[in-house]
């Protein structure tokens, strides 16, 4: 896990984020946040955890992610009095006893706390083991440029909020959300055997189901169409088998 933290400050830098991202910002007064950016089209650009330090919020977003987000948010700024900078501090996480000055991850109990500061890395916890478990995407494995956040869970992540008005990419969001029933998305899988991440899932007919992404303890994530989602598929030399937890 490498992360690059962006400081974001000014008199407008919460209805400046709050006209972007798929999260209501106002819950930053009640600890961390999880939200995406989008395109116009609602398509993933970048998913990252938001918290408010003094007059600061701090954007916490995976290191190959950070440049693009920073020309993309300096190119929404305009006149707004914003100013947006990458900073040098790292980013620690666990999930045992929870330091002092470090926040609860907003999308599931179980991926712990995050401490920002001079010291990077983990307490040893195994974080695949607890996504897979809890169907959690992750940058740039199960979140893709293609990826629709509705299909990658993010409302039971809790990263985005339908009453807090228009972002970009909101409008789609919205109507994926209330007039459409999902087809496909992320669900949880069992594994017999091992293949690699993106092998495609074939059913038993030999139709592309999806593909299987990050796997641990005869687990793994994968999207899926769900009407071809059933018994016996194959990824590689490994058979497949849906399981309960889904994306919404």
């Amino acid at each position: 896990m490498t992360r690059r933290i962006l400081e974001i400050t000014g008199t407008d830098a919460l209805h400046f984020l709050q006209g972007l991202v798929t999260n209501d910002l106002h819950k930053l007064d009640q600890g961390m946040v999880y939200a995406a950016i989008l395109t116009p089209q609602g398509k993933y650009l970048a998913d990252f955890l938001l918290s408010r330090h003094g007059d600061a919020i701090w954007l916490d977003v995976d290191e190959s992610l950070a440049s693009m987000l920073l020309q993309r948010l300096s190119m929404y700024k305009l006149r707004a009095d914003v100013a947006i900078r990458e900073t040098d501090l790292k980013v620690r996480r666990g999930t045992g006893p929870t330091p002092m000055g470090a926040l609860t991850d907003p999308r599931h109990p179980d991926l712990g706390w995050r401490l920002y500061g001079e010291v990077d890395g983990d307490d040893g916890s195994d974080f695949d083991r607890i996504r897979v478990a809890h169907c959690i995407p992750e940058t740039g494995i199960e979140l893709t440029p293609e990826t629709f956040i509705l299909e990658a869970g993010f409302e039971r992540l809790n990263g985005v909020d339908f009453r807090k008005g228009c972002y970009v990419g909101q409008e789609v969001t919205a109507r994926m959300k209330h007039k459409t029933e999902l087809r496909k998305g992320l669900t949880l899988v069992a594994v017999h055997g091992s293949a690699s991440v993106g092998s495609e899932i074939l059913t038993p007919e030999g139709k592309s189901a999806g593909a299987l992404y990050t796997q641990s303890n005869g687990r793994a994530i994968a999207y899926l169409r769900h009407d071809r989602a059933v018994p016996g598929m194959t990824a590689g030399e490994a058979r497949v088998d849906p399981l309960a937890i889904s994306a919404q």
